[in-house]
């Protein structure tokens, strides 16, 4: 029997106003909204503006005495960590039956790489370069999410990072741009898709802005550069993601030019409201109100909630500042209750374009729950997923792919057998009881004649060497080894810096040991950050990157050693040779010295003890089979502003088995009024190539593609000189130049 509810806000407002089968354009959304703003009271509109968290305990979820209070009197519009169709029904219906206006809340949660289906780490799952299977791992999380309840995921991250000290990196695409807006836009058009499905969730672009370049690499820390850099390198992907359609976003921990970014006009009204016309609605991070008291820039709980408000904040996240201030500050004229108004008009229109108006509890459905989470094909995408972030780094005299017929195989090594470790951090409601270990992933992959032999070696991060000797005696029965090497996921993500990035505990003293045996030795390593492995890159056979890939780790980590998967990964990010070159990334700016004008001069840009080149560079990862680029040609020579240039260049598998490889497209502006980088990234596109095959592959430049904040501070091109390279990596690749006149 179909239940029918009335709340008071439909009562008001007429039950048109709250009827499914009414228009439900942008026109009649706004009259709506307007109407019910104008019958809330001033705390029931900073009601709306406030979000709390639920918690959990043995008992599970549970609502703190005070936040229920106060959803029940209506000064609650949001909860986040509120999971399960059965919790978020029960509190919907304290919203809905139990406030004076019933207006339904909305939830949200962390949903950053996977619900329950755990798929690779943002950074590890970029390293695919395949934005259609970004875009599907997060229509997966969004569908398992939407079946618990929740509406809303603070996610994607796209925040540039630079530096691998800092822990979030793992969240976000990594250090480029270009790349960086592409993953940006995939995944919102993933998370959100189209509102009127209860299989999506709104998107939360963050952490706005330039969270991802703290000094020292450490978390929450002060972030200073120049508007150019601001606006060049680290605000577009935040533009790319809005103009995908993100709802809302997230305000930053951090200051910009002195200012914290939920306090920044700047940020939030100049850039985000009046130049890129967002229309959403901005919630602060974590407490981040209360924190800029001690950024220093508010003395008091009203000063830091005016800043806020004044400045476009609309919903205050856990801190509560605007319900114990906004009032008040209202009655002095502090702030004007207008932009409280607009504020609340933001978040009403979601709730209605969400159809809570409609049916406050279409997402709480426990039918969908039980019939939605781990499909079978969920499953099987998170496998996908993850073998193709991984990059194999290194593969000398073929050590890879492994015969499935080996005699005898030695696994070793702390995360070898581990499971909890694989869904790595910002894992949501993943569990790591569920994910295939890479032991059980080989054992199901080799034949039933193949000897495993095991030993764990070491502990991830401690300084005891007593399983080095058992660990030895395993390698050396072995035919080869299978080092299984790298962090645990508690040393990645939010408030996970690190001063140093090489491998933790003794992880590399059992490896040299390993080494020493002479038998093959493929590292896999795991990690939610590029790691400095100079001795690894030196001594190993092979090394595969495989990040921290979730649920179906394991399976998917031995269909690319036994080569039941072609590696296609690239690097999203630079693997340094050693902390020293921190931060080092493939777009640098030139300086007057550099150091390829004469090697041998001291008073050049470079070290005394290492060299300037990464390990690994931007772009960078091996196949079983290889890739050979033609010549670049060019259309013409030199094309006029709002005309463009094709670029080709014919890539041809010249090994013996199928592979995909990523073409990437660079350019360098050669003189500008300002300085540019050696190289940007601006195109790229994956194939798929049988032995032998060839293709031509297209690039087409648009004078747009050229454009940069010249000296004056206006966008736009300028004639000139630029170089186009077109490889398979930011460092090798072929070049030609053309004109822009």
């Amino acid at each position: 029997m179909k239940i029918i509810y009335r709340f008071t806000a439909c009562l008001v407002l007429g039950l048109a106003a709250c009827n499914p089968s009414k228009e439900n354009s942008s026109a009649t959304i706004d009259s709506k909204v307007d109407s019910l703003v104008n019958i809330m009271t001033l705390e029931e509109k900073v009601g709306q503006l406030t979000l709390y968290t639920s918690d959990y305990d043995v008992t599970g979820p549970h609502m703190r005495k005070g936040y229920l209070e106060d959803l029940k009197a209506g000064k609650v519009g949001a909860i986040f960590n509120a999971l399960g169709a059965t919790y978020t029904r029960k509190l919907q219906e304290i919203a809905v039956k139990e406030t004076r206006l019933g207006i339904p809340l909305l939830f949200g949660y962390d949903v950053i790489h996977g619900y329950k289906t755990i798929f690779p780490i943002p950074l590890g799952e970029t390293a695919s370069w395949d934005l259609s299977m970004m875009e599907k791992s997060a229509q997966i999380a969004a569908a398992e999410a939407s079946a618990e309840g929740i509406h809303w995921t603070f996610a994607p991250m796209v925040d540039i990072a630079r530096d691998p000290r800092w822990g979030r990196i793992s969240e976000g695409a990594g250090e480029d741009t270009y790349l960086g807006m592409q993953v940006a836009k995939a995944r919102v058009k993933g998370f959100q898709g189209d509102l009127s499905s209860v299989n999506n969730v709104l998107a939360c672009v963050k952490h706005y802005a330039a969270y991802g370049a703290p000094q020292a690499g450490r978390d929450y820390h002060t972030v200073d550069m120049s508007e150019r850099m601001l606006r060049e390198v680290y605000l577009p992907p935040y533009k790319a993601a809005i103009d995908a359609g993100a709802a809302t976003v997230m305000t930053s921990f951090n200051e910009v030019d002195g200012v914290p970014a939920s306090g920044n006009n700047f940020l939030l009204t100049d850039v985000l409201r009046k130049e890129w016309g967002f229309d959403g609605f901005v919630v602060t991070d974590y407490t981040s109100i209360m924190e800029m008291m001690y950024h220093g820039v508010a003395g008091d709980t009203a000063s830091a909630t005016a800043l806020a408000i004044n400045a476009g904040v609309d919903m205050d996240m856990q801190a509560g500042f605007f319900q114990d201030a906004l009032p008040e500050l209202v009655k002095k004229g502090i702030v004007k209750e207008e932009m409280i108004n607009a504020a609340v008009r933001r978040i009403l229109k979601i709730k209605f374009e969400l159809g809570l108006f409609e049916d406050p509890y279409r997402y709480s459905n426990e039918q969908r729950q039980k019939e939605t989470i781990m499909k079978p094909e969920f499953l099987e995408a998170s496998r996908d997923a993850a073998k193709r972030s991984i990059v194999l780094l290194k593969n000398t005299g073929n050590t890879l792919p492994l015969s499935k017929e080996i005699k005898k195989l030695a696994i070793i090594g702390p995360l070898a057998d581990n499971k909890k470790e694989l869904i790595g951090p910002w894992s949501a409601q993943g569990v790591g009881a569920n994910c295939v270990s890479v032991l059980e992933g080989i054992k199901s992959k080799v034949s039933s004649t193949t000897q495993i032999l095991f030993a764990k070696g070491s502990e991830i991060n401690d300084n005891v060497q007593t399983g080095f000797a058992e660990a030895v005696k395993v390698a050396k029965q072995a035919d080869a080894v299978v080092l299984v090497v790298g962090e645990a996921a508690w040393m990645s993500g939010e408030a996970s810096s690190r001063t140093e990035i090489d491998l933790p505990g003794v992880q590399q003293e059992l490896a040299n040991e390993i080494f020493k045996t002479g038998k093959p030795v493929i590292v896999v390593l795991m990690n939610g950050r590029p790691l400095a492995i100079p001795e690894l890159d030196a001594k190993a056979g092979a090394i595969l990157e495989t990040w921290f890939l979730g649920t179906q780790a394991g399976n998917a980590i031995a269909d690319v050693l036994f080569g039941d998967y072609n590696p296609s990964g690239k690097l999203p990010v630079t693997f340094p040779r050693s902390l020293g070159q921190v931060p080092i990334f493939y777009s640098m700016k030139n300086t007057g010295r550099p150091m390829e004008v004469d090697p041998h001069n001291k008073y050049t840009s470079k070290y005394l003890d290492e060299s300037n080149y990464p390990l690994y560079p931007f772009g960078y990862g091996l196949s079983y089979t290889t890739f050979t680029y033609g010549d670049i040609s060019l259309s013409k020579n030199s094309f006029s502003v709002n005309d463009s240039i094709t670029v080709s260049c014919t890539i041809t598998n010249s090994g013996s088995k199928a592979g995909e490889e990523v073409v990437q497209l660079y350019v360098h502006d050669l003189v500008g009024s300002v300085t540019r980088p050696v190289k940007e990234l601006k195109g790229f596109t994956k194939i798929m190539l049988q032995p032998g095959e060839s293709r031509d592959i297209q690039f087409v430049i648009k004078d747009t593609d050229l454009a940069f904040y010249r000296k004056n501070m206006t966008f736009g091109t300028e004639p000139g000189a630029f170089e186009v390279f077109v490889g398979g990596n930011s460092r090798d690749t072929k070049l030609v130049k053309f004109e822009l006149k």
